[in-house]
């Protein structure tokens, strides 16, 4: 694909003046401590989040949207759509001299008139695990040139998983969660293993009741009863949001031992799944609703809340 006859006149006109001659000329980008000199998109909650917590916001032109923390991020910065979903001219009309993109953003077809179009663009893996989530911070920090800012926070996202070590600790007995996705027309899609649910669940001391498959599916009734889920998981999305009355009032969530004693909860998504610096607070937050008894006599303060790591 031509990358300049993709573009509209409007948006060709400012990538020739602005991102073009580093391109052309093969200058590399000024590091991210000249004030100024960085114009960049950010792709994905997570990594937004990370930028905001280097003290890096300044230098962000776009924000996906899914960028919903903090809120100034999405509220303030230009909006390029959806990770999924991203359009070349909406990206290479901010003339950003890098892009740091999620993993699983796109489609490829974006990323490829992107990668045409010489401007960096960095994937940030999205692993699901403790180490994953170490490593996408130092890999943005690292990217930023403020690799300082980087080792901080990730020290204190460290303290802070070790903290929820400690407090698994005392869990006598996991309970058994499902995450639910969706409840569309009675049929409930639930996040097996390899995903940023099931390890949010195993983070806060639950088991997932869902152990047959990778990914998030489409699941049978049988299978919802088969798999016994003492209670339900799901994220706060507004009106598009589960509640209780909802899901038990289907068949087979009747059936299970969570309808049994109402128990469900909701927590805001990315919050939750987003596996960014506040995937531990997540955890404990999870963990004392499945486990009130744990919050006696434990005293839970963030380090990420705390740490100031902006101005190494």
């Amino acid at each position: 694909m031509d990358v300049l006859g993709f573009l509209s006149r409007k948006t060709l006109k400012r990538f020739l003046t602005t991102a073009l001659p580093v391109a052309v000329l093969g200058l590399q980008p000024a590091s991210a401590t000249d004030a100024g000199s960085k114009r960049i998109v950010s792709v994905g909650g997570a990594v937004t989040e990370i930028l905001y917590a280097l003290g890096l916001q300044d230098q962000i032109v776009g924000v996906d949207s899914t960028s919903l923390y903090p809120h100034e991020a999405i509220a303030t910065k230009a909006n390029v759509g959806y990770m999924r979903q991203l359009s070349p001219e909406g990206v290479l009309g901010l003339a950003p001299d890098l892009i740091l993109a999620i993993e699983g953003s796109g489609p490829a077809s974006t990323l490829d008139v992107l990668r045409q179009a010489k401007v960096p663009l960095t994937i940030i893996p999205d692993r699901f695990t403790e180490d994953g989530l170490i490593d996408k911070i130092k890999i943005i920090a690292r990217e930023m040139k403020v690799e300082a800012r980087g080792e901080c926070l990730a020290s204190a996202v460290a303290a802070d998983l070790t903290a929820i070590k400690q407090l698994r600790s005392h869990i006598d007995r996991k309970s058994r969660i499902m995450f639910v996705m969706s409840l569309l027309d009675g049929r409930a899609m639930a996040a097996g293993r390899n995903t940023a649910a099931d390890e949010i669940i195993t983070l806060a001391g639950g088991t997932n009741a869902i152990d047959g498959y990778d990914g998030y599916k489409t699941i049978s009734e049988e299978a919802i009863v088969a798999a016994k889920p003492e209670v339900i998981l799901a994220m706060q999305r507004g009106k598009d949001s589960l509640n209780a009355d909802m899901v038990f009032a289907n068949p087979a969530f009747k059936l299970t031992p969570a309808s049994a004693t109402k128990s469900f909860i909701a927590m805001d998504g990315l919050y939750l799944l987003g596996f960014g610096p506040r995937t531990a607070s997540a955890a404990h937050d999870l963990a004392a609703d499945l486990y009130p008894s744990l919050e006696k006599g434990e005293h839970w303060t963030s380090r990420v809340a705390v740490t100031d790591c902006r101005t190494r």
